[in-house]
């Protein structure tokens, strides 16, 4: 049985590492904002039913001045983030439709998702009710206290969390309510929140390439990553152009 998914897209940080003028994921990449290349990534699918844009209050007139008309378009649902991110999360799954089945949360600034992976990760979910992107740790790991490694950590086994990260709509309600016996000052992402109930948060192994952008110089990374994906030809004759314009 197919499930109906909604996608939060969270777009509400303080960008507090990035700097600049502009939040990241309102920045250029490749000739389009990072969080509108991530809310494509969504919109184009069948089985999304509801796609909601968690912005920063101060970013709202931005987002619907200059990008309104796009969103409009996408029939993208803007929502008002919160201080922290599950405060973010907390508010979009507010407007989450009752006949959502399955709830995806994703950073707007990873843009450089496939949709393989995220059919897989999709599918992975509607099978055990929560499974997220992770991509192996391949540097070695130190510990430091005071300027000075005290450990070197094993990194088999490590994984670093990626996103999307999709649950259960019951579940991950279930799993924010919960949100008030933790400490929140060491939840971190979605999968956490769900872990702590309990339940067992499935994978879907991806690499380093997707990639988010924390810090300027990862804008030119994820351009290179972006330009180097093959393009979609389409099905049938195009022309004898056709090698020119793809």
């Amino acid at each position: 049985m197919s499930k109906n998914i909604g996608v939060i897209i969270c777009a509400a940080g303080a960008s507090s590492r990035f700097g600049g003028k502009r939040n990241k994921p309102f920045v250029d990449v490749a000739g389009r904002a990072a969080f509108l290349r991530s809310v494509e990534l969504f919109t184009s699918r069948d089985d999304v039913k509801q796609v909601l844009l968690a912005i920063a209050p101060e970013d709202q007139e931005l987002v619907e001045v200059k990008w309104g008309p796009n969103l409009k378009f996408y029939n993208v649902q803007i929502c008002l983030g919160g201080d922290e991110r599950f405060d973010t999360v907390t508010k979009a799954m507010e407007l989450i439709k009752e006949t959502i089945n399955l709830i995806a949360v994703h950073d707007a600034v990873r843009c450089c998702v496939t949709k393989e992976w995220i059919d897989k990760c999709f599918a992975a979910a509607a099978k055990t009710g929560a499974a997220m992107l992770a991509c192996p740790v391949s540097d070695t790991i130190k510990k430091v206290r005071d300027n000075a490694i005290i450990e070197t950590v094993d990194r088999s086994g490590l994984y670093e969390a990626q996103t999307p990260q999709v649950f259960e709509a019951s579940l991950l309600r279930k799993a924010y309510e919960n949100l008030k016996n933790l400490d929140k000052s060491k939840i971190s992402d979605d999968s956490q929140l769900v872990e702590a109930l309990g339940h067992k948060v499935s994978i879907v192994e991806t690499d380093s390439s997707n990639i988010k952008i924390t810090q300027k110089n990862d804008i030119a990374i994820a351009e290179a990553i972006i330009k180097t994906r093959a393009k979609a030809i389409p099905k049938g004759y195009i022309g004898p152009y056709a090698e020119a314009e793809w």
